[in-house]
């Protein structure tokens, strides 16, 4: 594996249990809701959501951010409200809050402004081409009922397929047909006749996204109309959520290198690269900040960053933008393509230290995944630096660090639709913090900590927002000591992943001293597992390369509208009487909604439960079977009972290790949750 790339980590395996494994069948949960809602009256009031929630449930937990969202469902429309749904594959299922508006030509969503605003955010979704690549499609804009202008949305980087490492071929075959899948359960390369696998095969990553300054100041209670137009090239267009925000003017510096003096060119016509290069070169020596001014410049390839602050004039009006170019022979590191991206030096050669960035857009051209490829925003290694307000679209990770590295702030960044992670701390990475992020719509984990062969150590996630990953985890940390997972707000992970993952895995260093995951929300959290064909928890602890035995603290979480259970602890069935998980301690936890247990233990350990209020509880309480033996004894997982446990759903009888294993328990889809 290279040092920027992401492991093969999706791999699939035989499943957990060694029973038979039954065909897979895809939940639609919460299907009694109706398939299109009636649309609110003209004069309706602007609903107001944080991750498809009422505010209220959320109070403290995520970003501060400076847009308001309001979902697509809750507006004015004459389409078709899709949803709710919660299965893989369906466009349903990766909308924010689980549902959207499906427009066919002619047809409108409309929203009332909740206060001044002057840009729009669109998440929407278009059709692919029919062999794959993506098409365009205009989106009319008006307000109080005034055209404003078109936009051109474009599917050409959303629609992958198939098995990870995924294809933009909607007609492809297995990528691995040796690998065994849930369709068949079977190996279909070992299997006589060959089943027929219906292609496209898998679709997934439908949603992507779009920005538009209005050109003046709204008013709230003013009425945002997006139209389909009659004649469009798109079928249908999906409408996911509208953010409105009221964008400052451009940030001015006018002591600093400037890089239009440098020749760069704000029309993205002319490459400025070299101009950057020669800006910053000149700033070091004259101990002045580098500024880019407003436009659009177009870089296609690494800007490399060491001792230097960037500032752009805001993330909305300073675009650095490239195409993703092949390399005529791959690099030492693997990589077969670079792109725009501004990268600290390789730790092997000492990092970067003291780099600041912050006010601009970086534009990715990432189409497809590459594991070995370094095709990120950002990169490197970056000591003693910050990332502050930046908008990262369209590459394959938003932020790869590679350390060894220290003290880095990632702060009050907009990471959206990636191919991969939002930000990975990968190997050695320590002392440093990230808060205040906004991450939608990537295509692996949100946020992640991945100790490989160097642990990282006393890092905190904090108050960060994580919605819709269509693989994987909102939050996962990969071993490591003394790390804080606090505040975060994570909402509609879509499949194989929770809400937030501890796991030992991916060759990661073990977990030692402290984990602290602490005051955090998830919502509609805890998806289907593909490979095992099984329903994961809100928070998910996996013991798959070692025992975890840290201390983990799980104190003040709230575990709201849970697809499946709220706390899974879990080894693989190849290493399940190798490894156990023990030391974790759950405190002052809410549950409102499971469809099927409060917890699910899957693994030999023990777990302890301290004011733990769970209600709308869909199966029984404790899902215990342990590490599958079904001794006299008992499970080989016990629970301890440490008081104020309420709502009935750690009765006595379930203590300390009564073995209630149902390996694929009925689901009750739960009522939304409320104020408790």
């Amino acid at each position: 594996m290279s040092r920027s790339g992401i492991p093969a980590r999706r791999r699939p395996h035989r499943p957990l249990t060694a029973g038979a494994v039954v065909a897979a069948t895809v939940l639609a949960l919460l299907s009694a809701g109706p398939a299109a809602a009636a649309a609110p009256p003209a004069g309706a009031q602007p609903v107001v959501t944080r991750a498809a929630l009422d505010p209220a449930l959320v109070a403290g937990r995520g970003a501060d951010v400076d847009f308001v969202e309001q979902e697509a469902e809750n507006a004015r429309t004459n389409g078709e409200v899709i949803g709710p749904d919660r299965s893989a594959y369906t466009l349903p299922a990766e909308a924010s809050g689980r549902r959207a508006v499906r427009l066919t030509p002619g047809e409108y969503v409309e929203f009332v402004l909740p206060s001044a605003a002057n840009a729009i955010t669109v998440r929407y979704s278009i059709p692919d081409a029919p062999r794959g690549g993506g098409i365009t499609a205009p989106l009319g804009v008006a307000v109080n009922g005034r055209h404003l202008r078109s936009m051109t949305l474009t599917s050409q980087y959303s629609w992958l397929y198939n098995q990870y490492p995924f294809s933009n071929d909607p007609q492809a075959g297995l990528l691995h047909p040796d690998w065994w899948i849930t369709e068949c359960s079977c190996v279909p390369s070992a299997t006589t006749p060959y089943p027929t696998i219906s292609t496209p095969f898998r679709p997934t990553h439908f949603y992507d996204e779009q920005r538009l300054l209005l050109g003046r100041t709204y008013r709230a209670g003013d009425r945002v109309r997006l139209t389909a137009p009659a004649g469009s090239t798109a079928a249908w267009t999906v409408i996911d959520l509208l953010d409105s925000e009221l964008v400052g003017p451009p940030r001015v510096r006018l002591l600093a290198a400037n890089v239009l003096a440098f020749g760069a060119d704000p029309t993205g016509r002319r490459d400025s690269a070299g101009a950057l290069d020669r800006a910053i070169a000149f700033a070091r020596r004259a101990h002045l900040k580098v500024y880019i001014p407003p436009g659009t410049y177009q870089v296609n390839r690494h800007i490399i960053v060491d001792d230097v602050t960037i500032e752009g004039a805001g993330s909305w009006y300073t675009v650095i933008k490239g195409r993703e170019v092949a390399l005529a022979t791959p690099a030492p590191d693997g990589s077969v393509h670079t792109g725009v991206g501004f990268y600290g030096r390789d730790a092997a050669d000492g990092g970067s230290r003291n780099v600041h960035l912050s006010g601009f857009a970086i534009e990715g051209d990432v189409r497809e995944r590459i594991d070995t490829d370094q095709v990120n925003a950002i990169g490197g290694a970056m000591s003693d630096s910050t990332i502050d307000g930046l908008y990262l679209h369209h590459t394959k990770v938003g932020l790869w660090f590679d350390g060894p590295m220290r003290n880095v702030r990632v702060t009050n960044n907009i990471v959206v639709d990636q191919i991969a992670d939002a930000l990975n701390f990968h190997t050695g990475v320590t002392d440093s913090l990230v808060a205040h992020n906004f991450v939608r719509n990537t295509g692996d984990d949100g946020l992640a900590m991945w100790s490989e062969t160097t642990a990282n150590a006393r890092n905190t996630f904090d108050h960060n927002t994580v919605q819709s990953p269509t693989l994987a985890n909102g939050i996962a940390i990969y071993g490591g000591t003394d790390n804080t997972v606090s505040h975060n707000l994570i909402a509609d992970p879509v499949r194989e992943g929770s809400g937030i993952h501890v796991g030992s895995r991916f060759g990661a260093e073990p977990f030692t001293g402290r984990l602290g995951i602490t005051n955090n929300t998830t919502a509609r959290a805890g998806t289907y597992e593909l490979n095992w064909n099984i329903g994961l928890g809100a928070i998910w602890i996996f013991a798959l390369d070692r025992s975890i035995d840290a201390s983990i603290e799980v104190v003040g979480d709230a575990y709201l509208d849970n697809t499946y259970n709220a706390i899974m602890l879990v080894s693989d069935w190849p290493v399940k009487d190798l490894y156990s998980i023990t030391n974790v301690r759950f405190r002052d936890i809410r549950v409102d909604g499971t469809g099927t247990s409060v917890v699910s233990a899957r693994s030999a350990g023990s777990a302890s439960f301290a004011n733990v209020d769970a209600r709308n509880v869909g199966a029984v309480g404790v899902n215990n079977c342990g590490s599958f033996h079904f001794t006299p004894a008992g499970s080989e997982f016990t629970l301890t009972d440490l008081g104020g446990n309420d709502g009935g759903w750690l009765a006595p009888w379930l203590l300390p290790n009564t073995i209630t294993c149902d390996d694929r328990p009925p689901v009750s889809p739960p009522p939304p949750p409320a104020q408790w």
